[in-house]
């Protein structure tokens, strides 16, 4: 396991603009703001920011994330371990004046809530949901949340129906590997506190809150109900690709308690655009592409979406390839298992997918463009691709850059032999 680097800044920082221009300094090391100005509570970002990080909280090597989190996903361990919140926590009326959110940056609406993950039961079958929402402040006890159509969207929908307010937690601050289980794409019938246990063994422990939530040992945890009736404009806000998304109506979160851990609590900020949150949105999307790829062709070995495409819009896949055709085979099986990918490399089990060079390498030696790129118009795409079309459709790019299996002995790297 390597040693994580922590950069401790204590000089006062401003929670508006500053503390974002120093996480920037630091891509991918975990920073501490030590002394934010109006605040007693420190500032903490980049726990995620590199898949050696994600790797250490798994236990597991960087080229085995996937195959942790498939595992993870396939074998969720029932969650046994239960706190009340008054064992760990002082608790409070909401005031979200009393946190440190950040202001990230000029264009921003306003000050936003990054690393918050949002728990809310289905209000017919009661399953829990986790998953992670920006949510601008509009004041000391109420947020604006951008909701896509996924599991909280359709529990949103179902309490619209009702015509009841939908009853959440919020959590901030925690585990590395919880957090990325609360970012798994696992069927709406299944919890994802289920997947963090399989990451700790069984030894996850959760927090009572009201509504018989259950949600992690955070250092903040808010209470509240999402409003059926209620909507406010959200954004402009910096999203993956680093340019900002659009300004929508969405759903209003009315707070009413939190609780804040009584030792060492800390505030978690994702940067917007920053390696940890283009990690943590997109990692858990590899799996899906995995399982998909390998469906086409067993002999897939690994899948990764790069992040200088954004842990988004770009993959590399490593295959052992049996047969002329196979790499063009994955190519498809990957753009459909991900529909926001934009451009797929396929290269062979001598590759290294997680060094863009020797991806490059792979380019520069093995693809032939008229045989080897094959160009999909008028495909549905990304909301966050800047290049898409009004209505949702871009160019899809496959490369094939894997060797010829007629002559092997062409491609063989000298410097790789015995």
């Amino acid at each position: 396991m390597a040693e994580m680097k922590i950069i401790q800044i204590d000089q006062e920082v401003d929670p508006i603009y500053e503390a974002t221009q120093i996480l920037k300094e630091y891509p991918k090391d975990t920073v501490i703001l030590n002394n934010v100005k109006g605040f007693d509570m420190p500032v903490v970002s980049g726990i995620c920011n590199t898949r050696q990080k994600i790797a250490d909280s798994l236990g597991c090597e960087v080229s085995e994330i996937t195959q942790k989190i498939i595992d993870g996903m396939n074998n969720p361990i029932p969650v046994t371990n239960f706190i009340d919140p008054k064992e760990e926590y002082a608790a409070k009326r909401a005031d979200l004046s009393k946190i440190p959110i950040l202001t990230h940056y000029k264009r921003d609406a306003g000050a936003y809530i990054t690393a918050g993950v949002v728990f809310a039961k289905d209000p017919d079958t009661g399953i829990q949901n986790a998953s992670i929402h920006r949510m601008l402040v509009l004041d000391k006890k109420t947020l604006a949340i951008r909701i896509v159509p996924r599991n909280l969207y359709t529990y949103f929908q179902k309490a619209k129906a009702h015509g009841k307010d939908l009853q959440i937690a919020i959590a901030i601050g925690m585990d590395p590997s919880t957090l990325l289980a609360s970012t798994t794409s696992i069927p709406i019938d299944a919890d994802e506190m289920e997947v963090a246990n399989a990451f700790k063994d069984g030894e996850l422990t959760l927090v009572n809150c009201k509504g018989d939530l259950k949600v992690p040992d955070a250092d903040i945890i808010l209470e509240g109900s999402i409003s059926v009736t209620e909507t406010h404009k959200e954004g402009p806000f910096v999203d993956l690709t680093d340019t900002y998304d659009h300004i929508r109506d969405e759903p209003v979160i009315k707070l009413t308690k939190m609780y804040i851990k009584k030792e060492n609590a800390m505030y978690h900020a994702i940067l917007p655009a920053g390696f940890e949150h283009k990690l943590l949105q997109g990692l858990p999307q590899e799996p899906r592409i995995y399982n998909a790829v390998k469906n086409t062709l067993p002999t897939v070995q690994n899948v990764v979406l790069t992040e200088g495409g954004c842990c988004w819009l770009h993959a590399a896949v490593s295959i052992k390839k049996q047969t002329e055709g196979d790499a063009k085979n994955v190519m498809m099986a990957a753009l459909a298992a991900h529909p926001s990918l934009k451009h797929v490399v396929v290269v062979d089990e001598d590759i290294d997918i997680f060094d863009p060079q020797d991806i490059e390498y792979a380019i520069a030696t093995r693809v032939k463009g008229d045989d080897d790129i094959i160009i999909i118009p008028k495909a549905r795409g990304s909301s966050l691709d800047p290049v898409a079309k009004p209505d949702g459709t871009t160019t899809k790019v496959g490369v094939d850059a894997t060797k010829s299996v007629l002559e092997p002995e062409k491609f063989e790297r000298v410097s790789f032999s015995e």
